[in-house]
């Protein structure tokens, strides 16, 4: 006896007989077609237990199909193929009510494995309206490391699940924080990031639970926290894994509890959000040194998303280029091209700064050099440039050279005060004298733009104009100042 009756939607023959042949040896019944306009007469009809379907087909498109026969059969699973494998087309099947989304080329036992689990668990999807078709694609890429990414993606979208994203610095992890906020239940509230690395360690508990007015010197009047901001919405946690033990601690609570406290407060708040965190440090190893908690971890770790570097993706140096290239022309930097030896040689950079040192260098191409075409060699000279940065031996040497830095201000103080400590505030001191260098190498390397000095210190752009102002740093005015 068969084990369903399986319809097969696809314009390619090829396909349509791969597919009949491994579902019939799998025990099912196929029945397949060439056209939208059969697929939706046996649907309407009654028959079939699950549709295989392409999206693209000479008369109709299956995203419009689809929101019909769900509407005409709502527990019938559709899994939708589709060569066209971007992020907006996993999610738009998971929007409009299929059960699974595959990629072509397929592996035709993971169809198989899938038509049984359609099988097994019918109508666990629920049809959403899409959003508007044409928008800009947030992610690029056609891997298949990117293919999964999408696919869990297109997943999350339909629930409220926290999650976990890891990766190296550069993957794109807010971008695919957005992406599970803008396209998911909660796309209509507010989306609100903090980066931990960017606030100092003893205001990160004011930032995230708000304060009460003279909770603490120089607490002036009431401030309301991001949790408070992102009530009905999205919070994304970046650098995790840099939030001190005591923040931690509090923020168990709320994600045990579902309520807080401002700093200061007593009256507990009940919350209304979604966590989605971030990081690109091994938070086991930090749980193993005492740096994180482990029941945090767990409570975080919902769901883990890892975020693939570009190295493991070269596949995709070409579509990412071609769209930072589409980006800068909007930008007023001029149209260029890429020769298809020049995304050869993009694809043999190591790229430790993953996509986003891919956009710093298609940037740069375009802006300082004239051509509107570039070739390898042009590629060549300005990736010979960008490895001319520190080497490990470098940050040895800068290491060595702040030390005696601070040993020569402790041998001085000393030497003044006898036997007694010198006055304190020595890391405030120290701080001060190498914040402003570092910002001043930050600006001059971006040119001025203090939107990417900001993103390449990791500093929110209004506190780097505020130690802009305090330190007194002249700001390079050129064509790229931002």
């Amino acid at each position: 006896m068969a084990r369903g009756t399986v319809l097969i939607a696809d314009d390619d023959a090829a396909i349509r007989t791969v597919l009949n042949q491994a579902l019939a040896r799998a025990g099912y019944s196929p029945r397949a077609t060439g056209n939208a306009a059969t697929l939706w007469r046996w649907a309407a009809e009654g028959q079939g237990d699950v549709i295989i379907t392409d999206v693209v087909m000479p008369d109709e498109n299956a995203f419009d199909l689809i929101p019909r026969i769900k509407k005409a059969r709502p527990e019938l699973p559709i899994i939708v193929m589709s060569a066209q494998n971007t992020l907006m087309t996993a999610i738009t099947a998971a929007e409009r009510g299929a059960f699974e989304y595959l990629p072509k080329p397929f592996d035709i036992a993971e169809v198989v494995s899938i038509v049984g689990r359609a099988l097994a668990e019918p109508g666990r999807r629920r049809e959403r309206p899409a959003d508007p078709e044409g928008e800009e694609l947030p992610i690029i890429g056609r891997s298949p490391a990117m293919q999964e990414i999408y696919r869990v993606l297109a997943r999350l979208t339909q629930t409220d699940l926290t999650v976990m994203i890891t990766g190296e610095s550069g993957t794109g992890k807010e971008l695919v924080a957005r992406v599970l906020h803008d396209h998911g239940r909660r796309k209509h509230g507010p989306f609100v990031a903090l980066n931990m690395a960017a606030i100092p360690r003893e205001l990160i508990e004011s930032e995230l639970f708000g304060h009460e007015k003279g909770s603490f010197t120089g607490a002036q009047v009431r401030k309301e926290g991001r949790f408070e901001q992102a009530e009905g919405g999205t919070l994304f946690l970046d650098e995790i894994g840099d939030m001190p033990l005591e923040a931690q601690t509090r923020l168990l609570r709320v994600l045990q509890e579902g309520e807080y406290t401002t700093v200061g407060g007593r009256t507990p708040i009940r919350t209304n959000v979604r966590i989605i965190a971030a990081t690109h440090r091994d938070l086991r190893t930090q749980i193993q040194q005492g740096l994180f908690r482990e029941d945090l971890y767990y409570r975080l770790n919902v769901v883990p998303l890892r975020l693939p570097p570009l190295r493991e993706r070269l596949e995709d140096i070409g579509d990412l280029a071609r769209h930072f290239l589409r980006h800068a022309s909007r930008d007023g930097l001029g149209e260029r091209t890429l020769t298809p030896a020049a995304i050869e040689r993009l694809k043999r950079h190591s790229w430790p700064g993953n996509v986003r040192e891919l956009e710093n260098v298609v940037r740069r191409l375009v802006a300082l050099y004239t051509q509107d075409t570039i070739t390898p060699e042009l590629v060549e000279s300005e990736l010979a440039e960008a490895t001319a940065s520190p080497r490990p031996d470098d940050a040895i040497g800068e290491t060595t050279a702040l030390s005696e830095m601070v040993e020569r201000y402790l041998a001085t103080h000393f030497a003044s005060f006898g036997r007694d400590l010198p006055p304190p505030g020595l890391y405030r001191r120290i701080i001060r004298q190498v914040e402003q260098p570092l910002i001043t190498a930050a600006l001059a390397a971006t040119r001025g733009n203090q939107i990417k000095a900001a993103e390449l210190l990791g500093l929110n752009r209004n506190t780097l104009r505020e130690k802009i102002q305090m330190l007194n740093i002249q700001v390079f005015k050129g064509p790229t100042a931002g």
